[in-house]
């Protein structure tokens, strides 16, 4: 599941008061904690540190955006909380980790595991999900002295540690939810799996990191490059995805020859930017972090909230042999005077790479990019 119900970064609220040089101050304080961000930054999270079984659950945000105002809802499992019950909500204020308790609603008292959902009630909403077994759990999970399961928080994701060219492939999986089954299927490169061939299923026992060696397909069994998928049964189901080199890697480093050629390593993980730097109008410099290689970003900037999509757009990226590097674009005209602004990069696929954050248009020498 790709967002938590803590997600999305804590974004600023207006502060309208221009009093010279203080405003200026206060501007660039803005600018460093809510357009300058870090993969963690990106995305909104929520976790569950207690249950009062069929009572109460009490969370903590992760990165919220500064004040903003959050509509709590609670459903069924597999529901992601959408179209749920609402509880409450969040006022974000200063935003970052905050911590909150909900009733639990009549209807879900006695349901085993409970969905949540926090989200704001933009056109392109910022939001983050979870999930929470009801059952009493006093203290957070990992103490030593706590009841009850661990809830489950984060992003479940695999990554690619060996193959043997047309013949199979190893995973390891990261946070991956206990007691699932997942079915997992191989497909052509930028599917993602998605639709593709069947190759196996597995249960995920206690969860967190396994590893697990796949047969690739006969019909897959020539292609240079594999998308492989891990994703559940249910309606609103808990996945990851990668994609590898169908060239043989001699173990798990992932550094492995075939006819003499080095093998690149797969592709792992999310791609995010940060924003370095702006000139007011005039252009904004950021540095990407976890791209994927060698491929072509359209860049776009729209409207705060739009997550630059439908956007204008400013230019292209090519990550080439970078997974980090810095890029500038101009700002368009029609956001000339805007006070915040989106930018986003993805790619031409189907099912592209992307990677989207947001900035103030006012000039900082500011640089937050190491």
């Amino acid at each position: 599941m790709i967002y938590h119900d803590l997600s999305l970064a804590t974004f600023g609220r207006f502060w309208r008061n221009k009093l010279g040089a203080m405003a200026l101050l206060l501007l660039v304080l803005l600018f460093g904690a809510g357009t300058v961000s870090s993969s963690s930054q990106v995305i909104p999270t929520i976790s569950v540190s207690s249950v009062q079984a069929g009572e109460t659950v009490t969370i903590q945000t992760h990165n919220f955006p500064p004040n903003l105002t959050f509509n709590v809802t609670m459903g069924k499992m597999y529901t992601r909380g959408i179209d749920g019950i609402t509880v409450g909500q969040i006022h974000s204020g200063s935003g970052g980790s905050l911590t909150a308790t909900f009733d639990i609603p009549a209807a879900l008292e006695n349901d085993a595991r409970i969905s949540i959902r926090a989200q704001t009630g933009h056109t392109n909403p910022f939001y983050a999900f979870n999930w929470f077994y009801n059952n009493t759990a006093p203290v957070p999970p990992g103490d030593g002295t706590g009841g009850g399961e661990p809830a489950y928080t984060g992003i479940p994701t695999f990554s690619v540690t060996a193959v043997t060219a047309g013949k199979s492939v190893t995973i390891v999986t990261n946070n991956f939810p206990a007691n699932m089954t997942f079915n997992v299927t191989m497909g052509k490169m930028y599917t993602r799996g998605v639709d593709g061939l069947q190759v196996d299923s597995f249960n995920s026992e206690q969860g967190g990191t396994l590893t697990k060696t796949f047969t690739i397909p006969a019909a897959l069994a020539n292609d240079e490059r594999i998308a492989i998928r891990a994703q559940t049964t249910h309606a609103n189901p808990f996945y990851a995805f990668n994609w590898f080199y169908n060239n043989s890697t001699p173990g798990s480093t992932g550094g492995g020859t075939t006819s003499g050629s080095t093998a690149p390593p797969a592709y792992a993980g999310i791609p995010t930017f940060t924003v370095c730097s702006v000139t007011r109008d005039g252009n904004v410099t950021i540095k990407t972090n976890n791209f994927p290689t060698n491929q072509t970003f359209a860049v776009t900037m729209g409207g705060m909230y739009t997550q630059g999509i439908g956007g204008t757009s400013v230019g292209t990226l090519a990550s080439e042999g970078n997974s980090s590097a810095r890029y500038t674009f101009t700002i368009p005209a029609a956001l000339h005077g805007a006070y915040r602004i989106a930018i986003r990069a993805q790619t031409g696929h189907a099912y592209p790479y992307f990677a989207y954050n947001w900035f103030y248009n006012n000039t900082t020498t500011l640089d937050h990019c190491p």
